[in-house]
């Protein structure tokens, strides 16, 4: 009995041993071996012999045998095997030509094959074999086109043909794409720096220096020095149309005293020159936005003091008399004490 179904394409021979005992004697003993052989049956359907790709010249002539097909079938009848080719169906491009030996050759229809409108053509052909009952199947040839030189030699099948012009290698392509990256990449250069030259030299409200601080490492010169910063960005723009005399000089005798006031010895009214030249510079457009220190020229005169200028002293030891200053009141006393120090106390 069989324990699993036989194939006899896997296995034809199997090969047992049959061992008899008796039952009350079990040292009455034989054996013997048994061959079995697994008989055909048309079980497998015939198939192409190698799986291959078909080369096609695209300037071929119309019948010429482009290839050559043979079949296989994995069962073994006794006549041996007859194959029957056929199409699938009715091709416009190939035909085949059986053979007495089991192959069959594939033709051509026409000459007018051409990559650019079609690379690669699949070809069904159905085989049948002759056994009890017959099997078929039906198995694909692919056939591609490819560029051949006259005597028929195969020179490129690549999809090249689809992109490339006639006579065009990848080389020539791959050199045509660096030059085309190369003058984007010029033209992307040269725009960049045209873009930087001709930016507006107009100072925007964030750029302008009047907003910010600048810091500078050098001292400069003094007043005198010009070279060390332009002034010319610090002044109004509205006050620079017409010229506006100093305001830190000695001014000219255009005050006239009035009756009743004092006046220096040049006959200047302190009181109404400090006014004007306030209200001047409260009206001033040209004025800096920052505050300033306003210089006169002279100190004045008419005081019963005197200078109190320690430039004017003639010697290092002042002997000038400070008595008066115990007149002054109790809130000139600290200036009492610094003045009127005894000579004991300077000394120490």
């Amino acid at each position: 009995m069989l324990a699993k179904p036989l194939d006899r394409e896997m296995d034809m021979w199997h090969n047992i041993t049959v061992t008899a005992t008796e039952v009350r004697n079990h040292s009455q003993i034989s054996r013997t071996t048994v061959t079995i052989k697994v008989l055909d049956i048309n079980d497998n359907a015939p198939q192409f012999a190698k799986e291959k790709e078909v080369f096609l010249c695209e300037n071929g002539n119309p019948g010429q045998v482009i290839e050559t097909v043979s079949a296989i079938d994995k069962d073994d009848p006794i006549n041996g095997h007859i194959f029957i080719y056929r199409l699938a169906s009715n091709n416009p491009n190939f035909t085949i030509k059986n053979n007495i030996d089991n192959s069959i050759n594939i033709l051509t229809k026409h000459n007018t094959f051409q990559r650019q409108k079609q690379e690669m053509y699949l070809l069904p052909i159905i085989i049948n074999d002759n056994g009890n009952p017959p099997m078929s199947s039906t198995n694909t040839l692919t056939i591609r086109v490819c560029s051949c030189s006259k005597d028929g030699a195969i020179q490129s099948c690549n999809v090249e043909a689809f992109v490339l012009p006639i006579r065009l290698s990848m080389g020539a392509l791959i050199a045509i794409l660096l030059c085309v990256i190369l003058f984007l990449v010029i033209v992307v250069l040269y725009v960049t720096l045209r873009s930087h030259k001709n930016e507006t030299l107009i100072v925007k409200d964030e750029d302008d220096v009047r907003e910010n601080i600048i810091r500078y490492d050098d001292e400069g010169g003094g007043e005198e020095d010009t070279e060390a910063f332009d002034i010319a960005t610090l002044q109004n723009p509205d006050g620079i149309i017409s010229y506006l005399p100093r305001k830190d000089i000695k001014p000219d005798l255009q005050f006239i005293p009035r009756q009743g006031q004092d006046s220096d010895s040049n006959g200047v009214e302190i009181d109404a020159f400090i006014s004007t030249r306030l209200r001047e510079a409260d009206n001033d457009p040209t004025a800096p936005p920052y505050d300033s220190i306003q210089v006169y020229g002279y100190e004045g005169r008419g005081s019963i003091v005197g200078s109190l200028s320690s430039l004017e002293t003639a010697s290092a030891d002042s002997e000038q008399n400070y008595d008066y200053l115990r007149e002054w009141g109790p809130h000139f006393r600290i200036l009492e004490e610094l003045y009127l120090m005894s000579d004991n106390e300077k000394d120490t």
